[in-house]
């Protein structure tokens, strides 16, 4: 046994691969399962190939018992390394990941380079895989421009090695005594008076990425039509993590979500007139446009439940309407209260309640969030029914900026950039 004998072998076992390679590669670029013959290929290629491995080492083994005989090594010289390669669409990549998810699934080396690493993070070897970096571009543009409040407040993204933000924000209540940003203030002076020195007032706003996920199925016809798959997809994906983000940033708690307006201490809520009987009034609107921080007045939008909308259109300051509706000789999108737009919000509280009406300015809430969204996908779950299951992971946290009203220089009523209209039920 020589040397040369061995690498004859090498090469017949190569050669076996590439074929295994060829019916492989030609499935996964015509988008489709291996079929029964096909399987049948791959199978006895794999046994030859299994039968060349043994053959290799036993005649290594032999060769390794003849010191006498000694051959000099060939230089193997290494393949150059192929240039990473990139899904071409989100429907390609979710299609891979359907099918390393399966019994004996061969996993697409592309989801490999881009398996979620560290720990309680899944590998792709059990349908874990990070979804590619222009598709989450992609993905998470249209999360936003779904969500009517996620598409208004202030974002920062974070580094890939960060779980969190902390930055400094002013501490600041009050302005009676005179000072800006909890204790700047400046003097008249007279020619060499001292100098009175003053310093700003900081608190650390600290926010901790949260976890939010979203399920989607997908059944086995759709699955046959990558395209398809890839629109169901976008869609579920934009519209219900875009809808919950809204949800938050409203009515969060803060405990594993983002913290929300309505539960935030920066919140200013207008108590209702004395012995109000009807679900708005005038007074209620005028008093909540009186508490918005003067500021935020260019910026401020109406968020309300869209059954409150027609006690809007009764209101009125003397004959004069104080709701302008949308359209007409206005010619916008929404209408309008005290020249600010009113948006319905499905995720308003019920009519009566606190948060059924909102006055917010919302570049003084800021959102973070994490680019990279990590997906799953799973036979599992919904075997029975013929339907793979993706699940996506997105992390992000957000609250006001704000941590309470204030207190204006000169008068007594606190201010916010949020007002919101006592329960009236």
């Amino acid at each position: 046994m020589t040397m040369k004998k061995v690498l004859e072998m090498r090469a017949k076992r190569e050669n076996a691969r590439l074929k295994a390679m060829e019916i492989l590669n030609k499935a996964e670029k015509e988008d489709r399962f291996l079929s029964s013959e096909e399987q049948k290929e791959i199978d006895k290629y794999e046994d030859e190939i299994r039968s060349w491995d043994a053959s290799i080492e036993r005649a290594e083994r032999m060769i390794a018992m003849e010191p006498d005989e000694i051959e000099e090594k060939p230089e193997v010289k290494t393949a150059p390394k192929n240039e990473e390669r990139k899904f071409k669409t989100f429907g390609e990549q979710l299609m891979a990941a359907y099918r390393a998810s399966m019994p004996g699934g061969q996993v697409d080396n592309r989801l490999t380079t881009r398996a979620a690493s560290g720990l309680n993070e899944s590998n792709p070897s059990d349908g874990g895989f990070l979804v590619q970096q222009d598709f989450v571009s992609e993905l998470l543009k249209r999360t936003y421009e779904t969500g009517i409040l996620a598409s208004k407040v202030k974002k920062i993204p974070i580094s890939t090695s960060a779980n969190g933000l902390k930055i400094n924000a002013v501490d600041e209540d009050s302005r009676a005594n005179g000072s800006r940003f909890g204790g700047v203030q400046t003097y008249w002076e007279g020619e060499a008076d001292k100098l009175a020195g003053t310093k700003p007032k900081f608190r650390v706003l600290e926010l901790s990425l949260k976890k939010l996920t979203g399920l989607c199925y997908a059944t086995d016809e759709l699955l046959q039509d990558t395209a398809a798959l890839e629109s169901v997809i976008r869609q579920a994906f934009a519209e219900e993590f875009g809808f919950k983000i809204d949800d938050a940033i409203l009515t969060g708690t803060g405990a594993g979500e983002p913290l929300g307006i309505l539960n935030s201490s920066s919140l200013v809520t207008v108590a209702k007139e004395s012995n109000q009987t009807e679900k708005i009034t005038v007074e209620n609107l005028i008093k909540m446009w009186n508490r918005v921080w003067s500021r935020s007045r260019n910026n401020a939008v109406w968020f309300i439940n869209q059954e409150i909308e027609p006690y809007l259109y009764t209101l009125k300051i003397g004959t004069t309407p104080v709701y302008v509706p949308a359209g007409g000789l206005s010619e916008k999108p929404y209408g309008t209260l005290f020249g600010r737009p009113v948006i319905p919000l499905e995720q308003c509280s019920a009519l009566g309640e606190v948060g059924d009406i909102i006055l917010a300015d919302l570049n003084q809430y800021l959102l973070i969030d994490k680019g990279g969204i990590n997906a799953q996908s799973s036979i599992h779950v919904r075997f029975l029914y013929d339907e793979n299951v993706f699940r996506f992971i997105y992390r992000v946290d957000g609250q006001p900026i704000w941590n309470k009203p204030l207190t204006p220089y000169k008068g007594t009523a606190t201010q916010s950039p949020f007002v919101a209209l006592a329960k009236r039920n």
